[in-house]
């Protein structure tokens, strides 16, 4: 494939190849490629670069379209390294600006589930950003995995988010769209704000994780309107997540772990509880030391649905081996 310096038409290329049926394989050259707009891909398609460290996909787009979106099933992306352009998409935009997004966080009518999708040795880098998530798992998505990832800078590295039908965050109408079957293996976040987070999701594993020189490690939280309409996965939400061998070196204002089963609505202002079951943090290293006058290596809020067993907490600069 023969890809150039100009951005307008790197995107029309790789689009328009993207768009043709059937879908199949993209395999991209070494070097970095300038895109005018982020890349919409569909259902079926494989794309490949030579390795996360030799062919770079760069956005110039200041829309907020993630680098890469996928909006089908049966998508598989890996050996490849994303960088984003600056975008500040705002505390309900965690579908914007991201490197990679799976999914949607609102939809105008009911959406089709997105499945069987495979991420592997995939690098995003926001730089010196602060202000937007590396990667989305957002909606409607079940049956994905992401292993072998690298996320440098950014907001939080890997964002997992309920969705819903509506204009926005504070007319939603519901239903709402749950990721579930989701599998997070060997995640590296570096120099981020936070490392992960899981917003209202079911059936979730996250092992093997490194999460360096961040402000919060990661958290589970209820999602603000969980429970608050009818929807598929009614009954299911906060049910068998279970977060494994996470090194976390943090030094932020608050805490390394938050782990929550409140939220208020931001529809209405009312505050429900999600409760956990099946659900459990195990043998989890947290190191170092807040920055503000009132902080917590771990806070737990109405989640005692949530297991806790072999957390180890440290002070600044003893990180665990995973870390080293």
């Amino acid at each position: 494939m023969l890809l150039g310096d100009d951005p307008v038409a790197n995107h029309r290329t790789l689009q328009d190849l993207l768009d043709t049926e059937p879908p199949g394989t993209l395999d991209l050259p070494p070097g970095d490629h300038p895109l005018a707009e982020g890349l919409r891909v569909p259902g079926g398609w494989t794309l490949r670069g030579a390795s996360a460290g030799d062919t770079w996909l760069v956005s110039a787009s200041r829309t907020g379209h993630p680098v890469l979106h996928v909006l089908g099933s049966a998508v598989s992306i890996s050996d490849l390294g994303l960088r984003p352009a600056p975008s500040d998409p705002g505390e309900h935009g965690g579908d914007r600006g991201t490197g990679l997004t799976v999914g949607e966080y609102l939809y105008r009518g009911e959406p089709q589930w997105i499945g069987d999708v495979d991420i592997r040795r995939v690098h995003v880098d926001h730089g010196p950003l602060r202000t937007a998530n590396g990667i989305g798992v957002m909606g409607a998505v079940r049956d994905t995995t992401l292993h072998d990832v690298l996320v440098t800078g950014g907001y939080t590295g890997v964002a997992v988010h309920w969705g819903a039908a509506g204009a926005d965050v504070s007319s939603i109408a519901g239903p709402t769209y749950h990721p579930h079957r989701l599998t997070v293996s060997d995640l590296r976040v570096r120099d981020a704000v936070e490392g992960f987070y899981l917003s209202s999701v079911y059936d979730v594993r996250v092992t093997g994780a490194c999460l360096r020189d961040v402000e919060m490690g990661f958290r589970l939280l209820p999602g603000d309107n969980t429970d608050r309409f009818v929807s598929s996965s009614s009954g299911e939400v906060g049910a068998r997540i279970a977060v494994r061998d996470v090194c976390v070196r943090w030094s932020g204002p608050r805490y390394a772990v938050r782990i929550a089963g409140w939220g208020r609505s931001e529809v209405d202002g009312v505050v429900t509880v999600l409760p956990y079951r099946d659900s459990v943090v195990r043998d989890c290293h947290l190191a170092g030391t807040g920055t503000a006058g009132n902080w917590s290596p771990l806070v737990v809020e109405q989640a005692s649905g949530v297991e806790l067993d072999n957390l180890t907490v440290t002070s600044a600069g003893q990180g665990c081996a995973r870390c080293a």
